[in-house]
């Protein structure tokens, strides 16, 4: 989907388009001719966030209200595409530049709809704005893109179609990829990526871009790629495999987040890792109670083939570790532990650093993509204990969350700056803004964590 296809030209015809909240709905009402005032009286219209009243003229349309609430929140604007009639609006007053900004991302974020495989049902209305953010442009392209890619079914996105993404994004802004696959993947020492993914027809891998000036500060971002999850040999119920499509959702922030670094030009030296596998069931899936290799030389008992997620990223945590970078950050659809724990809005966010975790929590307020942090809580790491390796992957229904990024920072070195988003990376239902399926949760928050700490 073309994001700027949201926005007209600034010289087409453009109905105004009044965005009022409950404050400033009573001075703008008694400013109206009475045929107006009448018009909105019949109707018991009330600016709720979320409203839409048409003000009819004697030519057709004379424009609209819109209710808003936060008016630094975009969701408070995306209503508006699909409840408008289809054409182009301007606001009909001039903005801040802040909200101004988060208009047009939340415009586009109403407009969005998957249509890979099915026409949507209709146009939405344009915006029209005397210059477009190209901030705004770009985390929306960054947004959209991990709708597309979650949305899209794993028999279009596998290990290898999130290869050709990652390769579309280092030919776009001249970035360097390497990719190690299939048995290859022992020889160059990632043992766990290929247990989890040595089941599949489809060969498992680690994909490897980096971009950027090296005298830059060494940011290294890190994304689950499971691009299907049937829980292997300990396999999911229905409910539970129904959806897991999704389970490349780290993959999909993290590579979208490159792609917004890149494209803002931020001055850091990034490298992205996505090991991408299918947790699949056949003759040779990783089985309960093996004990399995790992990058760091840490031997980790199977308890549970599904959770896997932590056990691909052991070894490309390890890897980025190696590289002793600035910072690193993980991006993962890792526990249902964390939606019962928070539910599906508020991804849980861990890190070994107060101060980063501070920031992305400040950087979450700031642009109304929230995060919650969750402890680090190293007495529950006895949760983990093997008697016969040195760590398991998994072994209580307590603290799942917690116990999971546990596991993770045990390959992250002591000293080096991390951060954990365990994150949804979907919506349940839809609403205004936020439609059904695929969702970006934590990307805005971390592009402005990232700002803050680098530009």
């Amino acid at each position: 989907m073309n994001h700027q296809s949201h926005y007209a030209d600034t010289g087409s015809h453009a109905l105004p388009l009044h965005l009022l909240d409950r404050d400033g709905y009573g001075a703008w009402r008694s400013a109206q001719p009475a045929a107006v005032s009448a018009w909105l009286d019949a109707q018991e219209f009330q600016p709720a966030p979320g409203s839409v009243a048409l003000l009819p003229g004697e030519d057709g349309l004379l424009g609209a209200v819109v209710g808003i609430g936060d008016p630094l929140d975009p969701c408070s604007y995306a209503h508006a595409p699909t409840a408008l009639p289809p054409g182009a609006w301007v606001p009909a007053a001039e903005l801040p530049a802040g909200q101004q900004a988060a208009l047009q991302l939340g415009w586009g974020l109403g407009s969005y709809r998957f249509d890979r495989y099915k026409n949507p049902p209709r146009t939405p209305a344009r915006l029209r704005l005397a210059t477009l953010d190209g901030e705004a442009l770009d985390l929306l392209h960054a947004t959209m893109r991990v709708r597309d890619w979650v949305n899209t079914p794993t028999q279009d996105m596998g290990p290898q179609q999130l290869e050709a993404i990652a390769r579309e994004l280092a030919a776009e802004h001249g970035a360097h990829i390497e990719v190690v696959a299939g048995e290859s993947l022992l020889a160059h020492n990632f043992p766990a990526i290929h247990a989890v993914g040595r089941a599949s027809h489809r060969a498992p891998r680690l994909i490897e871009l980096r971009w950027g000036e090296q005298t830059h500060p060494h940011v290294v971002l890190v994304g689950k790629g499971v691009c299907f999850d049937t829980g292997g040999l300990d396999i999911k119920p229905a409910d539970g495999m129904r959806n897991m499509k999704k389970d490349m959702g780290g993959a999909a922030h993290a590579l979208a987040l490159a792609g917004l670094v890149m494209a803002q030009k931020l001055p850091v030296r990034l490298s992205v890792l996505v090991p991408a596998v299918e947790n699949a069931i056949g003759p040779d899936a990783f089985r309960p109670g093996e004990v399995i290799a790992t990058r760091a030389g840490v031997s980790v008992e199977i308890d549970n083939t599904d959770a896997e997620g932590r056990v691909v990223l052991c070894d490309a945590l390890t890897y980025a570790g190696e590289q002793k970078p600035a910072l690193i950050v993980d991006f993962a659809t890792l526990t249902g532990a964390a939606r019962i724990a928070l539910g599906p809005d508020l991804p849980a966010l861990f890190a070994n650093d107060d101060a980063l975790a501070a920031s992305w929590i400040a950087a979450g307020e700031q642009t109304r993509d929230p995060v919650w942090r969750l402890p680090l809580w190293r007495p529950y790491l006895r949760y983990l204990t093997s008697h016969v390796a040195d760590l398991a992957n998994a072994g209580s229904r307590m603290a799942g969350a917690v116990t999971a990024a546990l596991y993770l920072e045990r390959f992250v070195p002591g000293g080096t700056p991390w951060a954990h988003l365990d994150t949804y990376a979907w919506n349940d239902s839809s609403r205004p803004g936020r439609p059904v399926g695929g969702e970006a949760l934590g990307l805005r928050s971390a592009w402005a964590m990232l700002k803050a700490r680098y530009l």
